[in-house]
């Protein structure tokens, strides 16, 4: 019989699998005291419920298979990646936002989350609606620091931040809602000179945690940007299919970010980083999703223009027994 499933933009369930490969990540079984998050609202637990933004999701239907059917501030019907990767570790199931007045520092010490849906490597990413760019997230990070060797002693602090694992997730805004919509950055740069840009932003950024004692990090690659509902939606002459121009715009932003990464364990003393995969992981859900069982539910973002988040349903058939 014909079994039926719902699919909406931007991922949540790929995570998932995308949280598997990062546990292999931690070959040497080291236990992780804590998990600390920067990035955009593929991992944003909340933070933009409590600032000056449009862009939220602190409504329903985001949260509907969340503790309690609750909206939180995750861009996702449930709990989003670094939930899971927390749960994997044995620390709480769901890292709170730094900015949310329910938390402190005792909830902070096993895992805390900085990210800003919207925001990108870029600044000027940040601005568009008016979000938490990446410095600031750094700030905040420097300023839980000092709170969390003010609450467990700074010999304690220090192992924790040293031996936590750190997880950055970002830079499709930097494309779809910055370089391919304002006429600014693609004045100043080619795309290729614009990914080059982004990541000597992140090389920075990276530089910077490091200097501030990280040790193990997972920065994600951007998924099939052109496979997201709005760029489907918008591609009328193309019959709604991927948009193959963003698409080869991420897998050749990918492999330069490997290429950094690479550069920068060597350069790095003691660090451990790598780029987790998460184009290929969504691109087969999308393509053939039926690999994936037959049926299931899978939580993503939709966002339309630039003025709010929506629940999109696509539905797609899946056959099955």
């Amino acid at each position: 019989m014909m079994k039926y499933a719902s699919e909406m933009s931007y991922t949540c369930l790929p995570w998932l699998f995308l949280s598997l490969s990062l546990l292999l990540f931690t070959a040497t079984r080291a236990k992780v005291p804590a998990v600390i998050v920067f990035g955009d609202s593929s991992v944003d637990s909340g933070n933009n419920n409590v600032i000056s933004t449009l862009l939220k999701s602190n409504f329903q239907p985001y949260g509907r298979d969340f503790y309690g059917g609750h909206p939180t501030g995750r861009f996702c019907n449930g709990r989003i990646p670094p939930d899971f990767i927390s749960e994997a570790f044995g620390l709480k199931p769901a890292i709170p936002a730094y900015l949310d007045p329910a938390y402190n520092i005792s909830d902070f010490a096993t895992g805390v989350c900085f990210a800003s849906a919207g925001t990108g490597y870029d600044n000027a990413t940040s601005r568009v609606l008016n979000v938490i760019p990446l410095w600031k997230e750094l700030e905040y990070y420097k300023e839980y620091k000092q709170k969390l060797r003010a609450y467990v002693g700074k010999k304690k602090a220090n192992q924790i931040l040293r031996e936590a694992l750190y997880l950055m997730s970002l830079g499709t805004n930097d494309f779809l809602e910055n370089y391919y919509i304002f006429p600014t950055r693609r004045s100043q740069f080619s795309v290729r000179q614009y990914q080059d840009f982004l990541l000597g932003l992140g090389g920075y950024f990276i530089r910077e945690l490091h200097g501030l004692g990280v040790r193990k990090l997972s920065i994600t690659g951007l998924p099939p940007m052109g496979c997201l509902p709005l760029e489907r939606a918008t591609n009328i002459l193309g019959q709604n299919e991927c948009q193959d121009k963003y698409n080869n715009v991420a897998l050749e932003f990918n492999r330069k970010l490997e290429g950094l990464v690479a550069k920068l364990n060597k350069e790095l003393p003691r660090m451990r980083m790598v780029s987790a995969p998460a184009y290929d992981i969504f691109y087969q859900i999308i393509r053939r999703p039926s690999l994936f069982g037959p049926l299931y539910r899978i939580g993503m973002r939709f966002l339309l223009g630039y003025f709010s988040c929506l629940d999109v349903h696509f539905n797609f058939k899946i056959s099955g027994s």
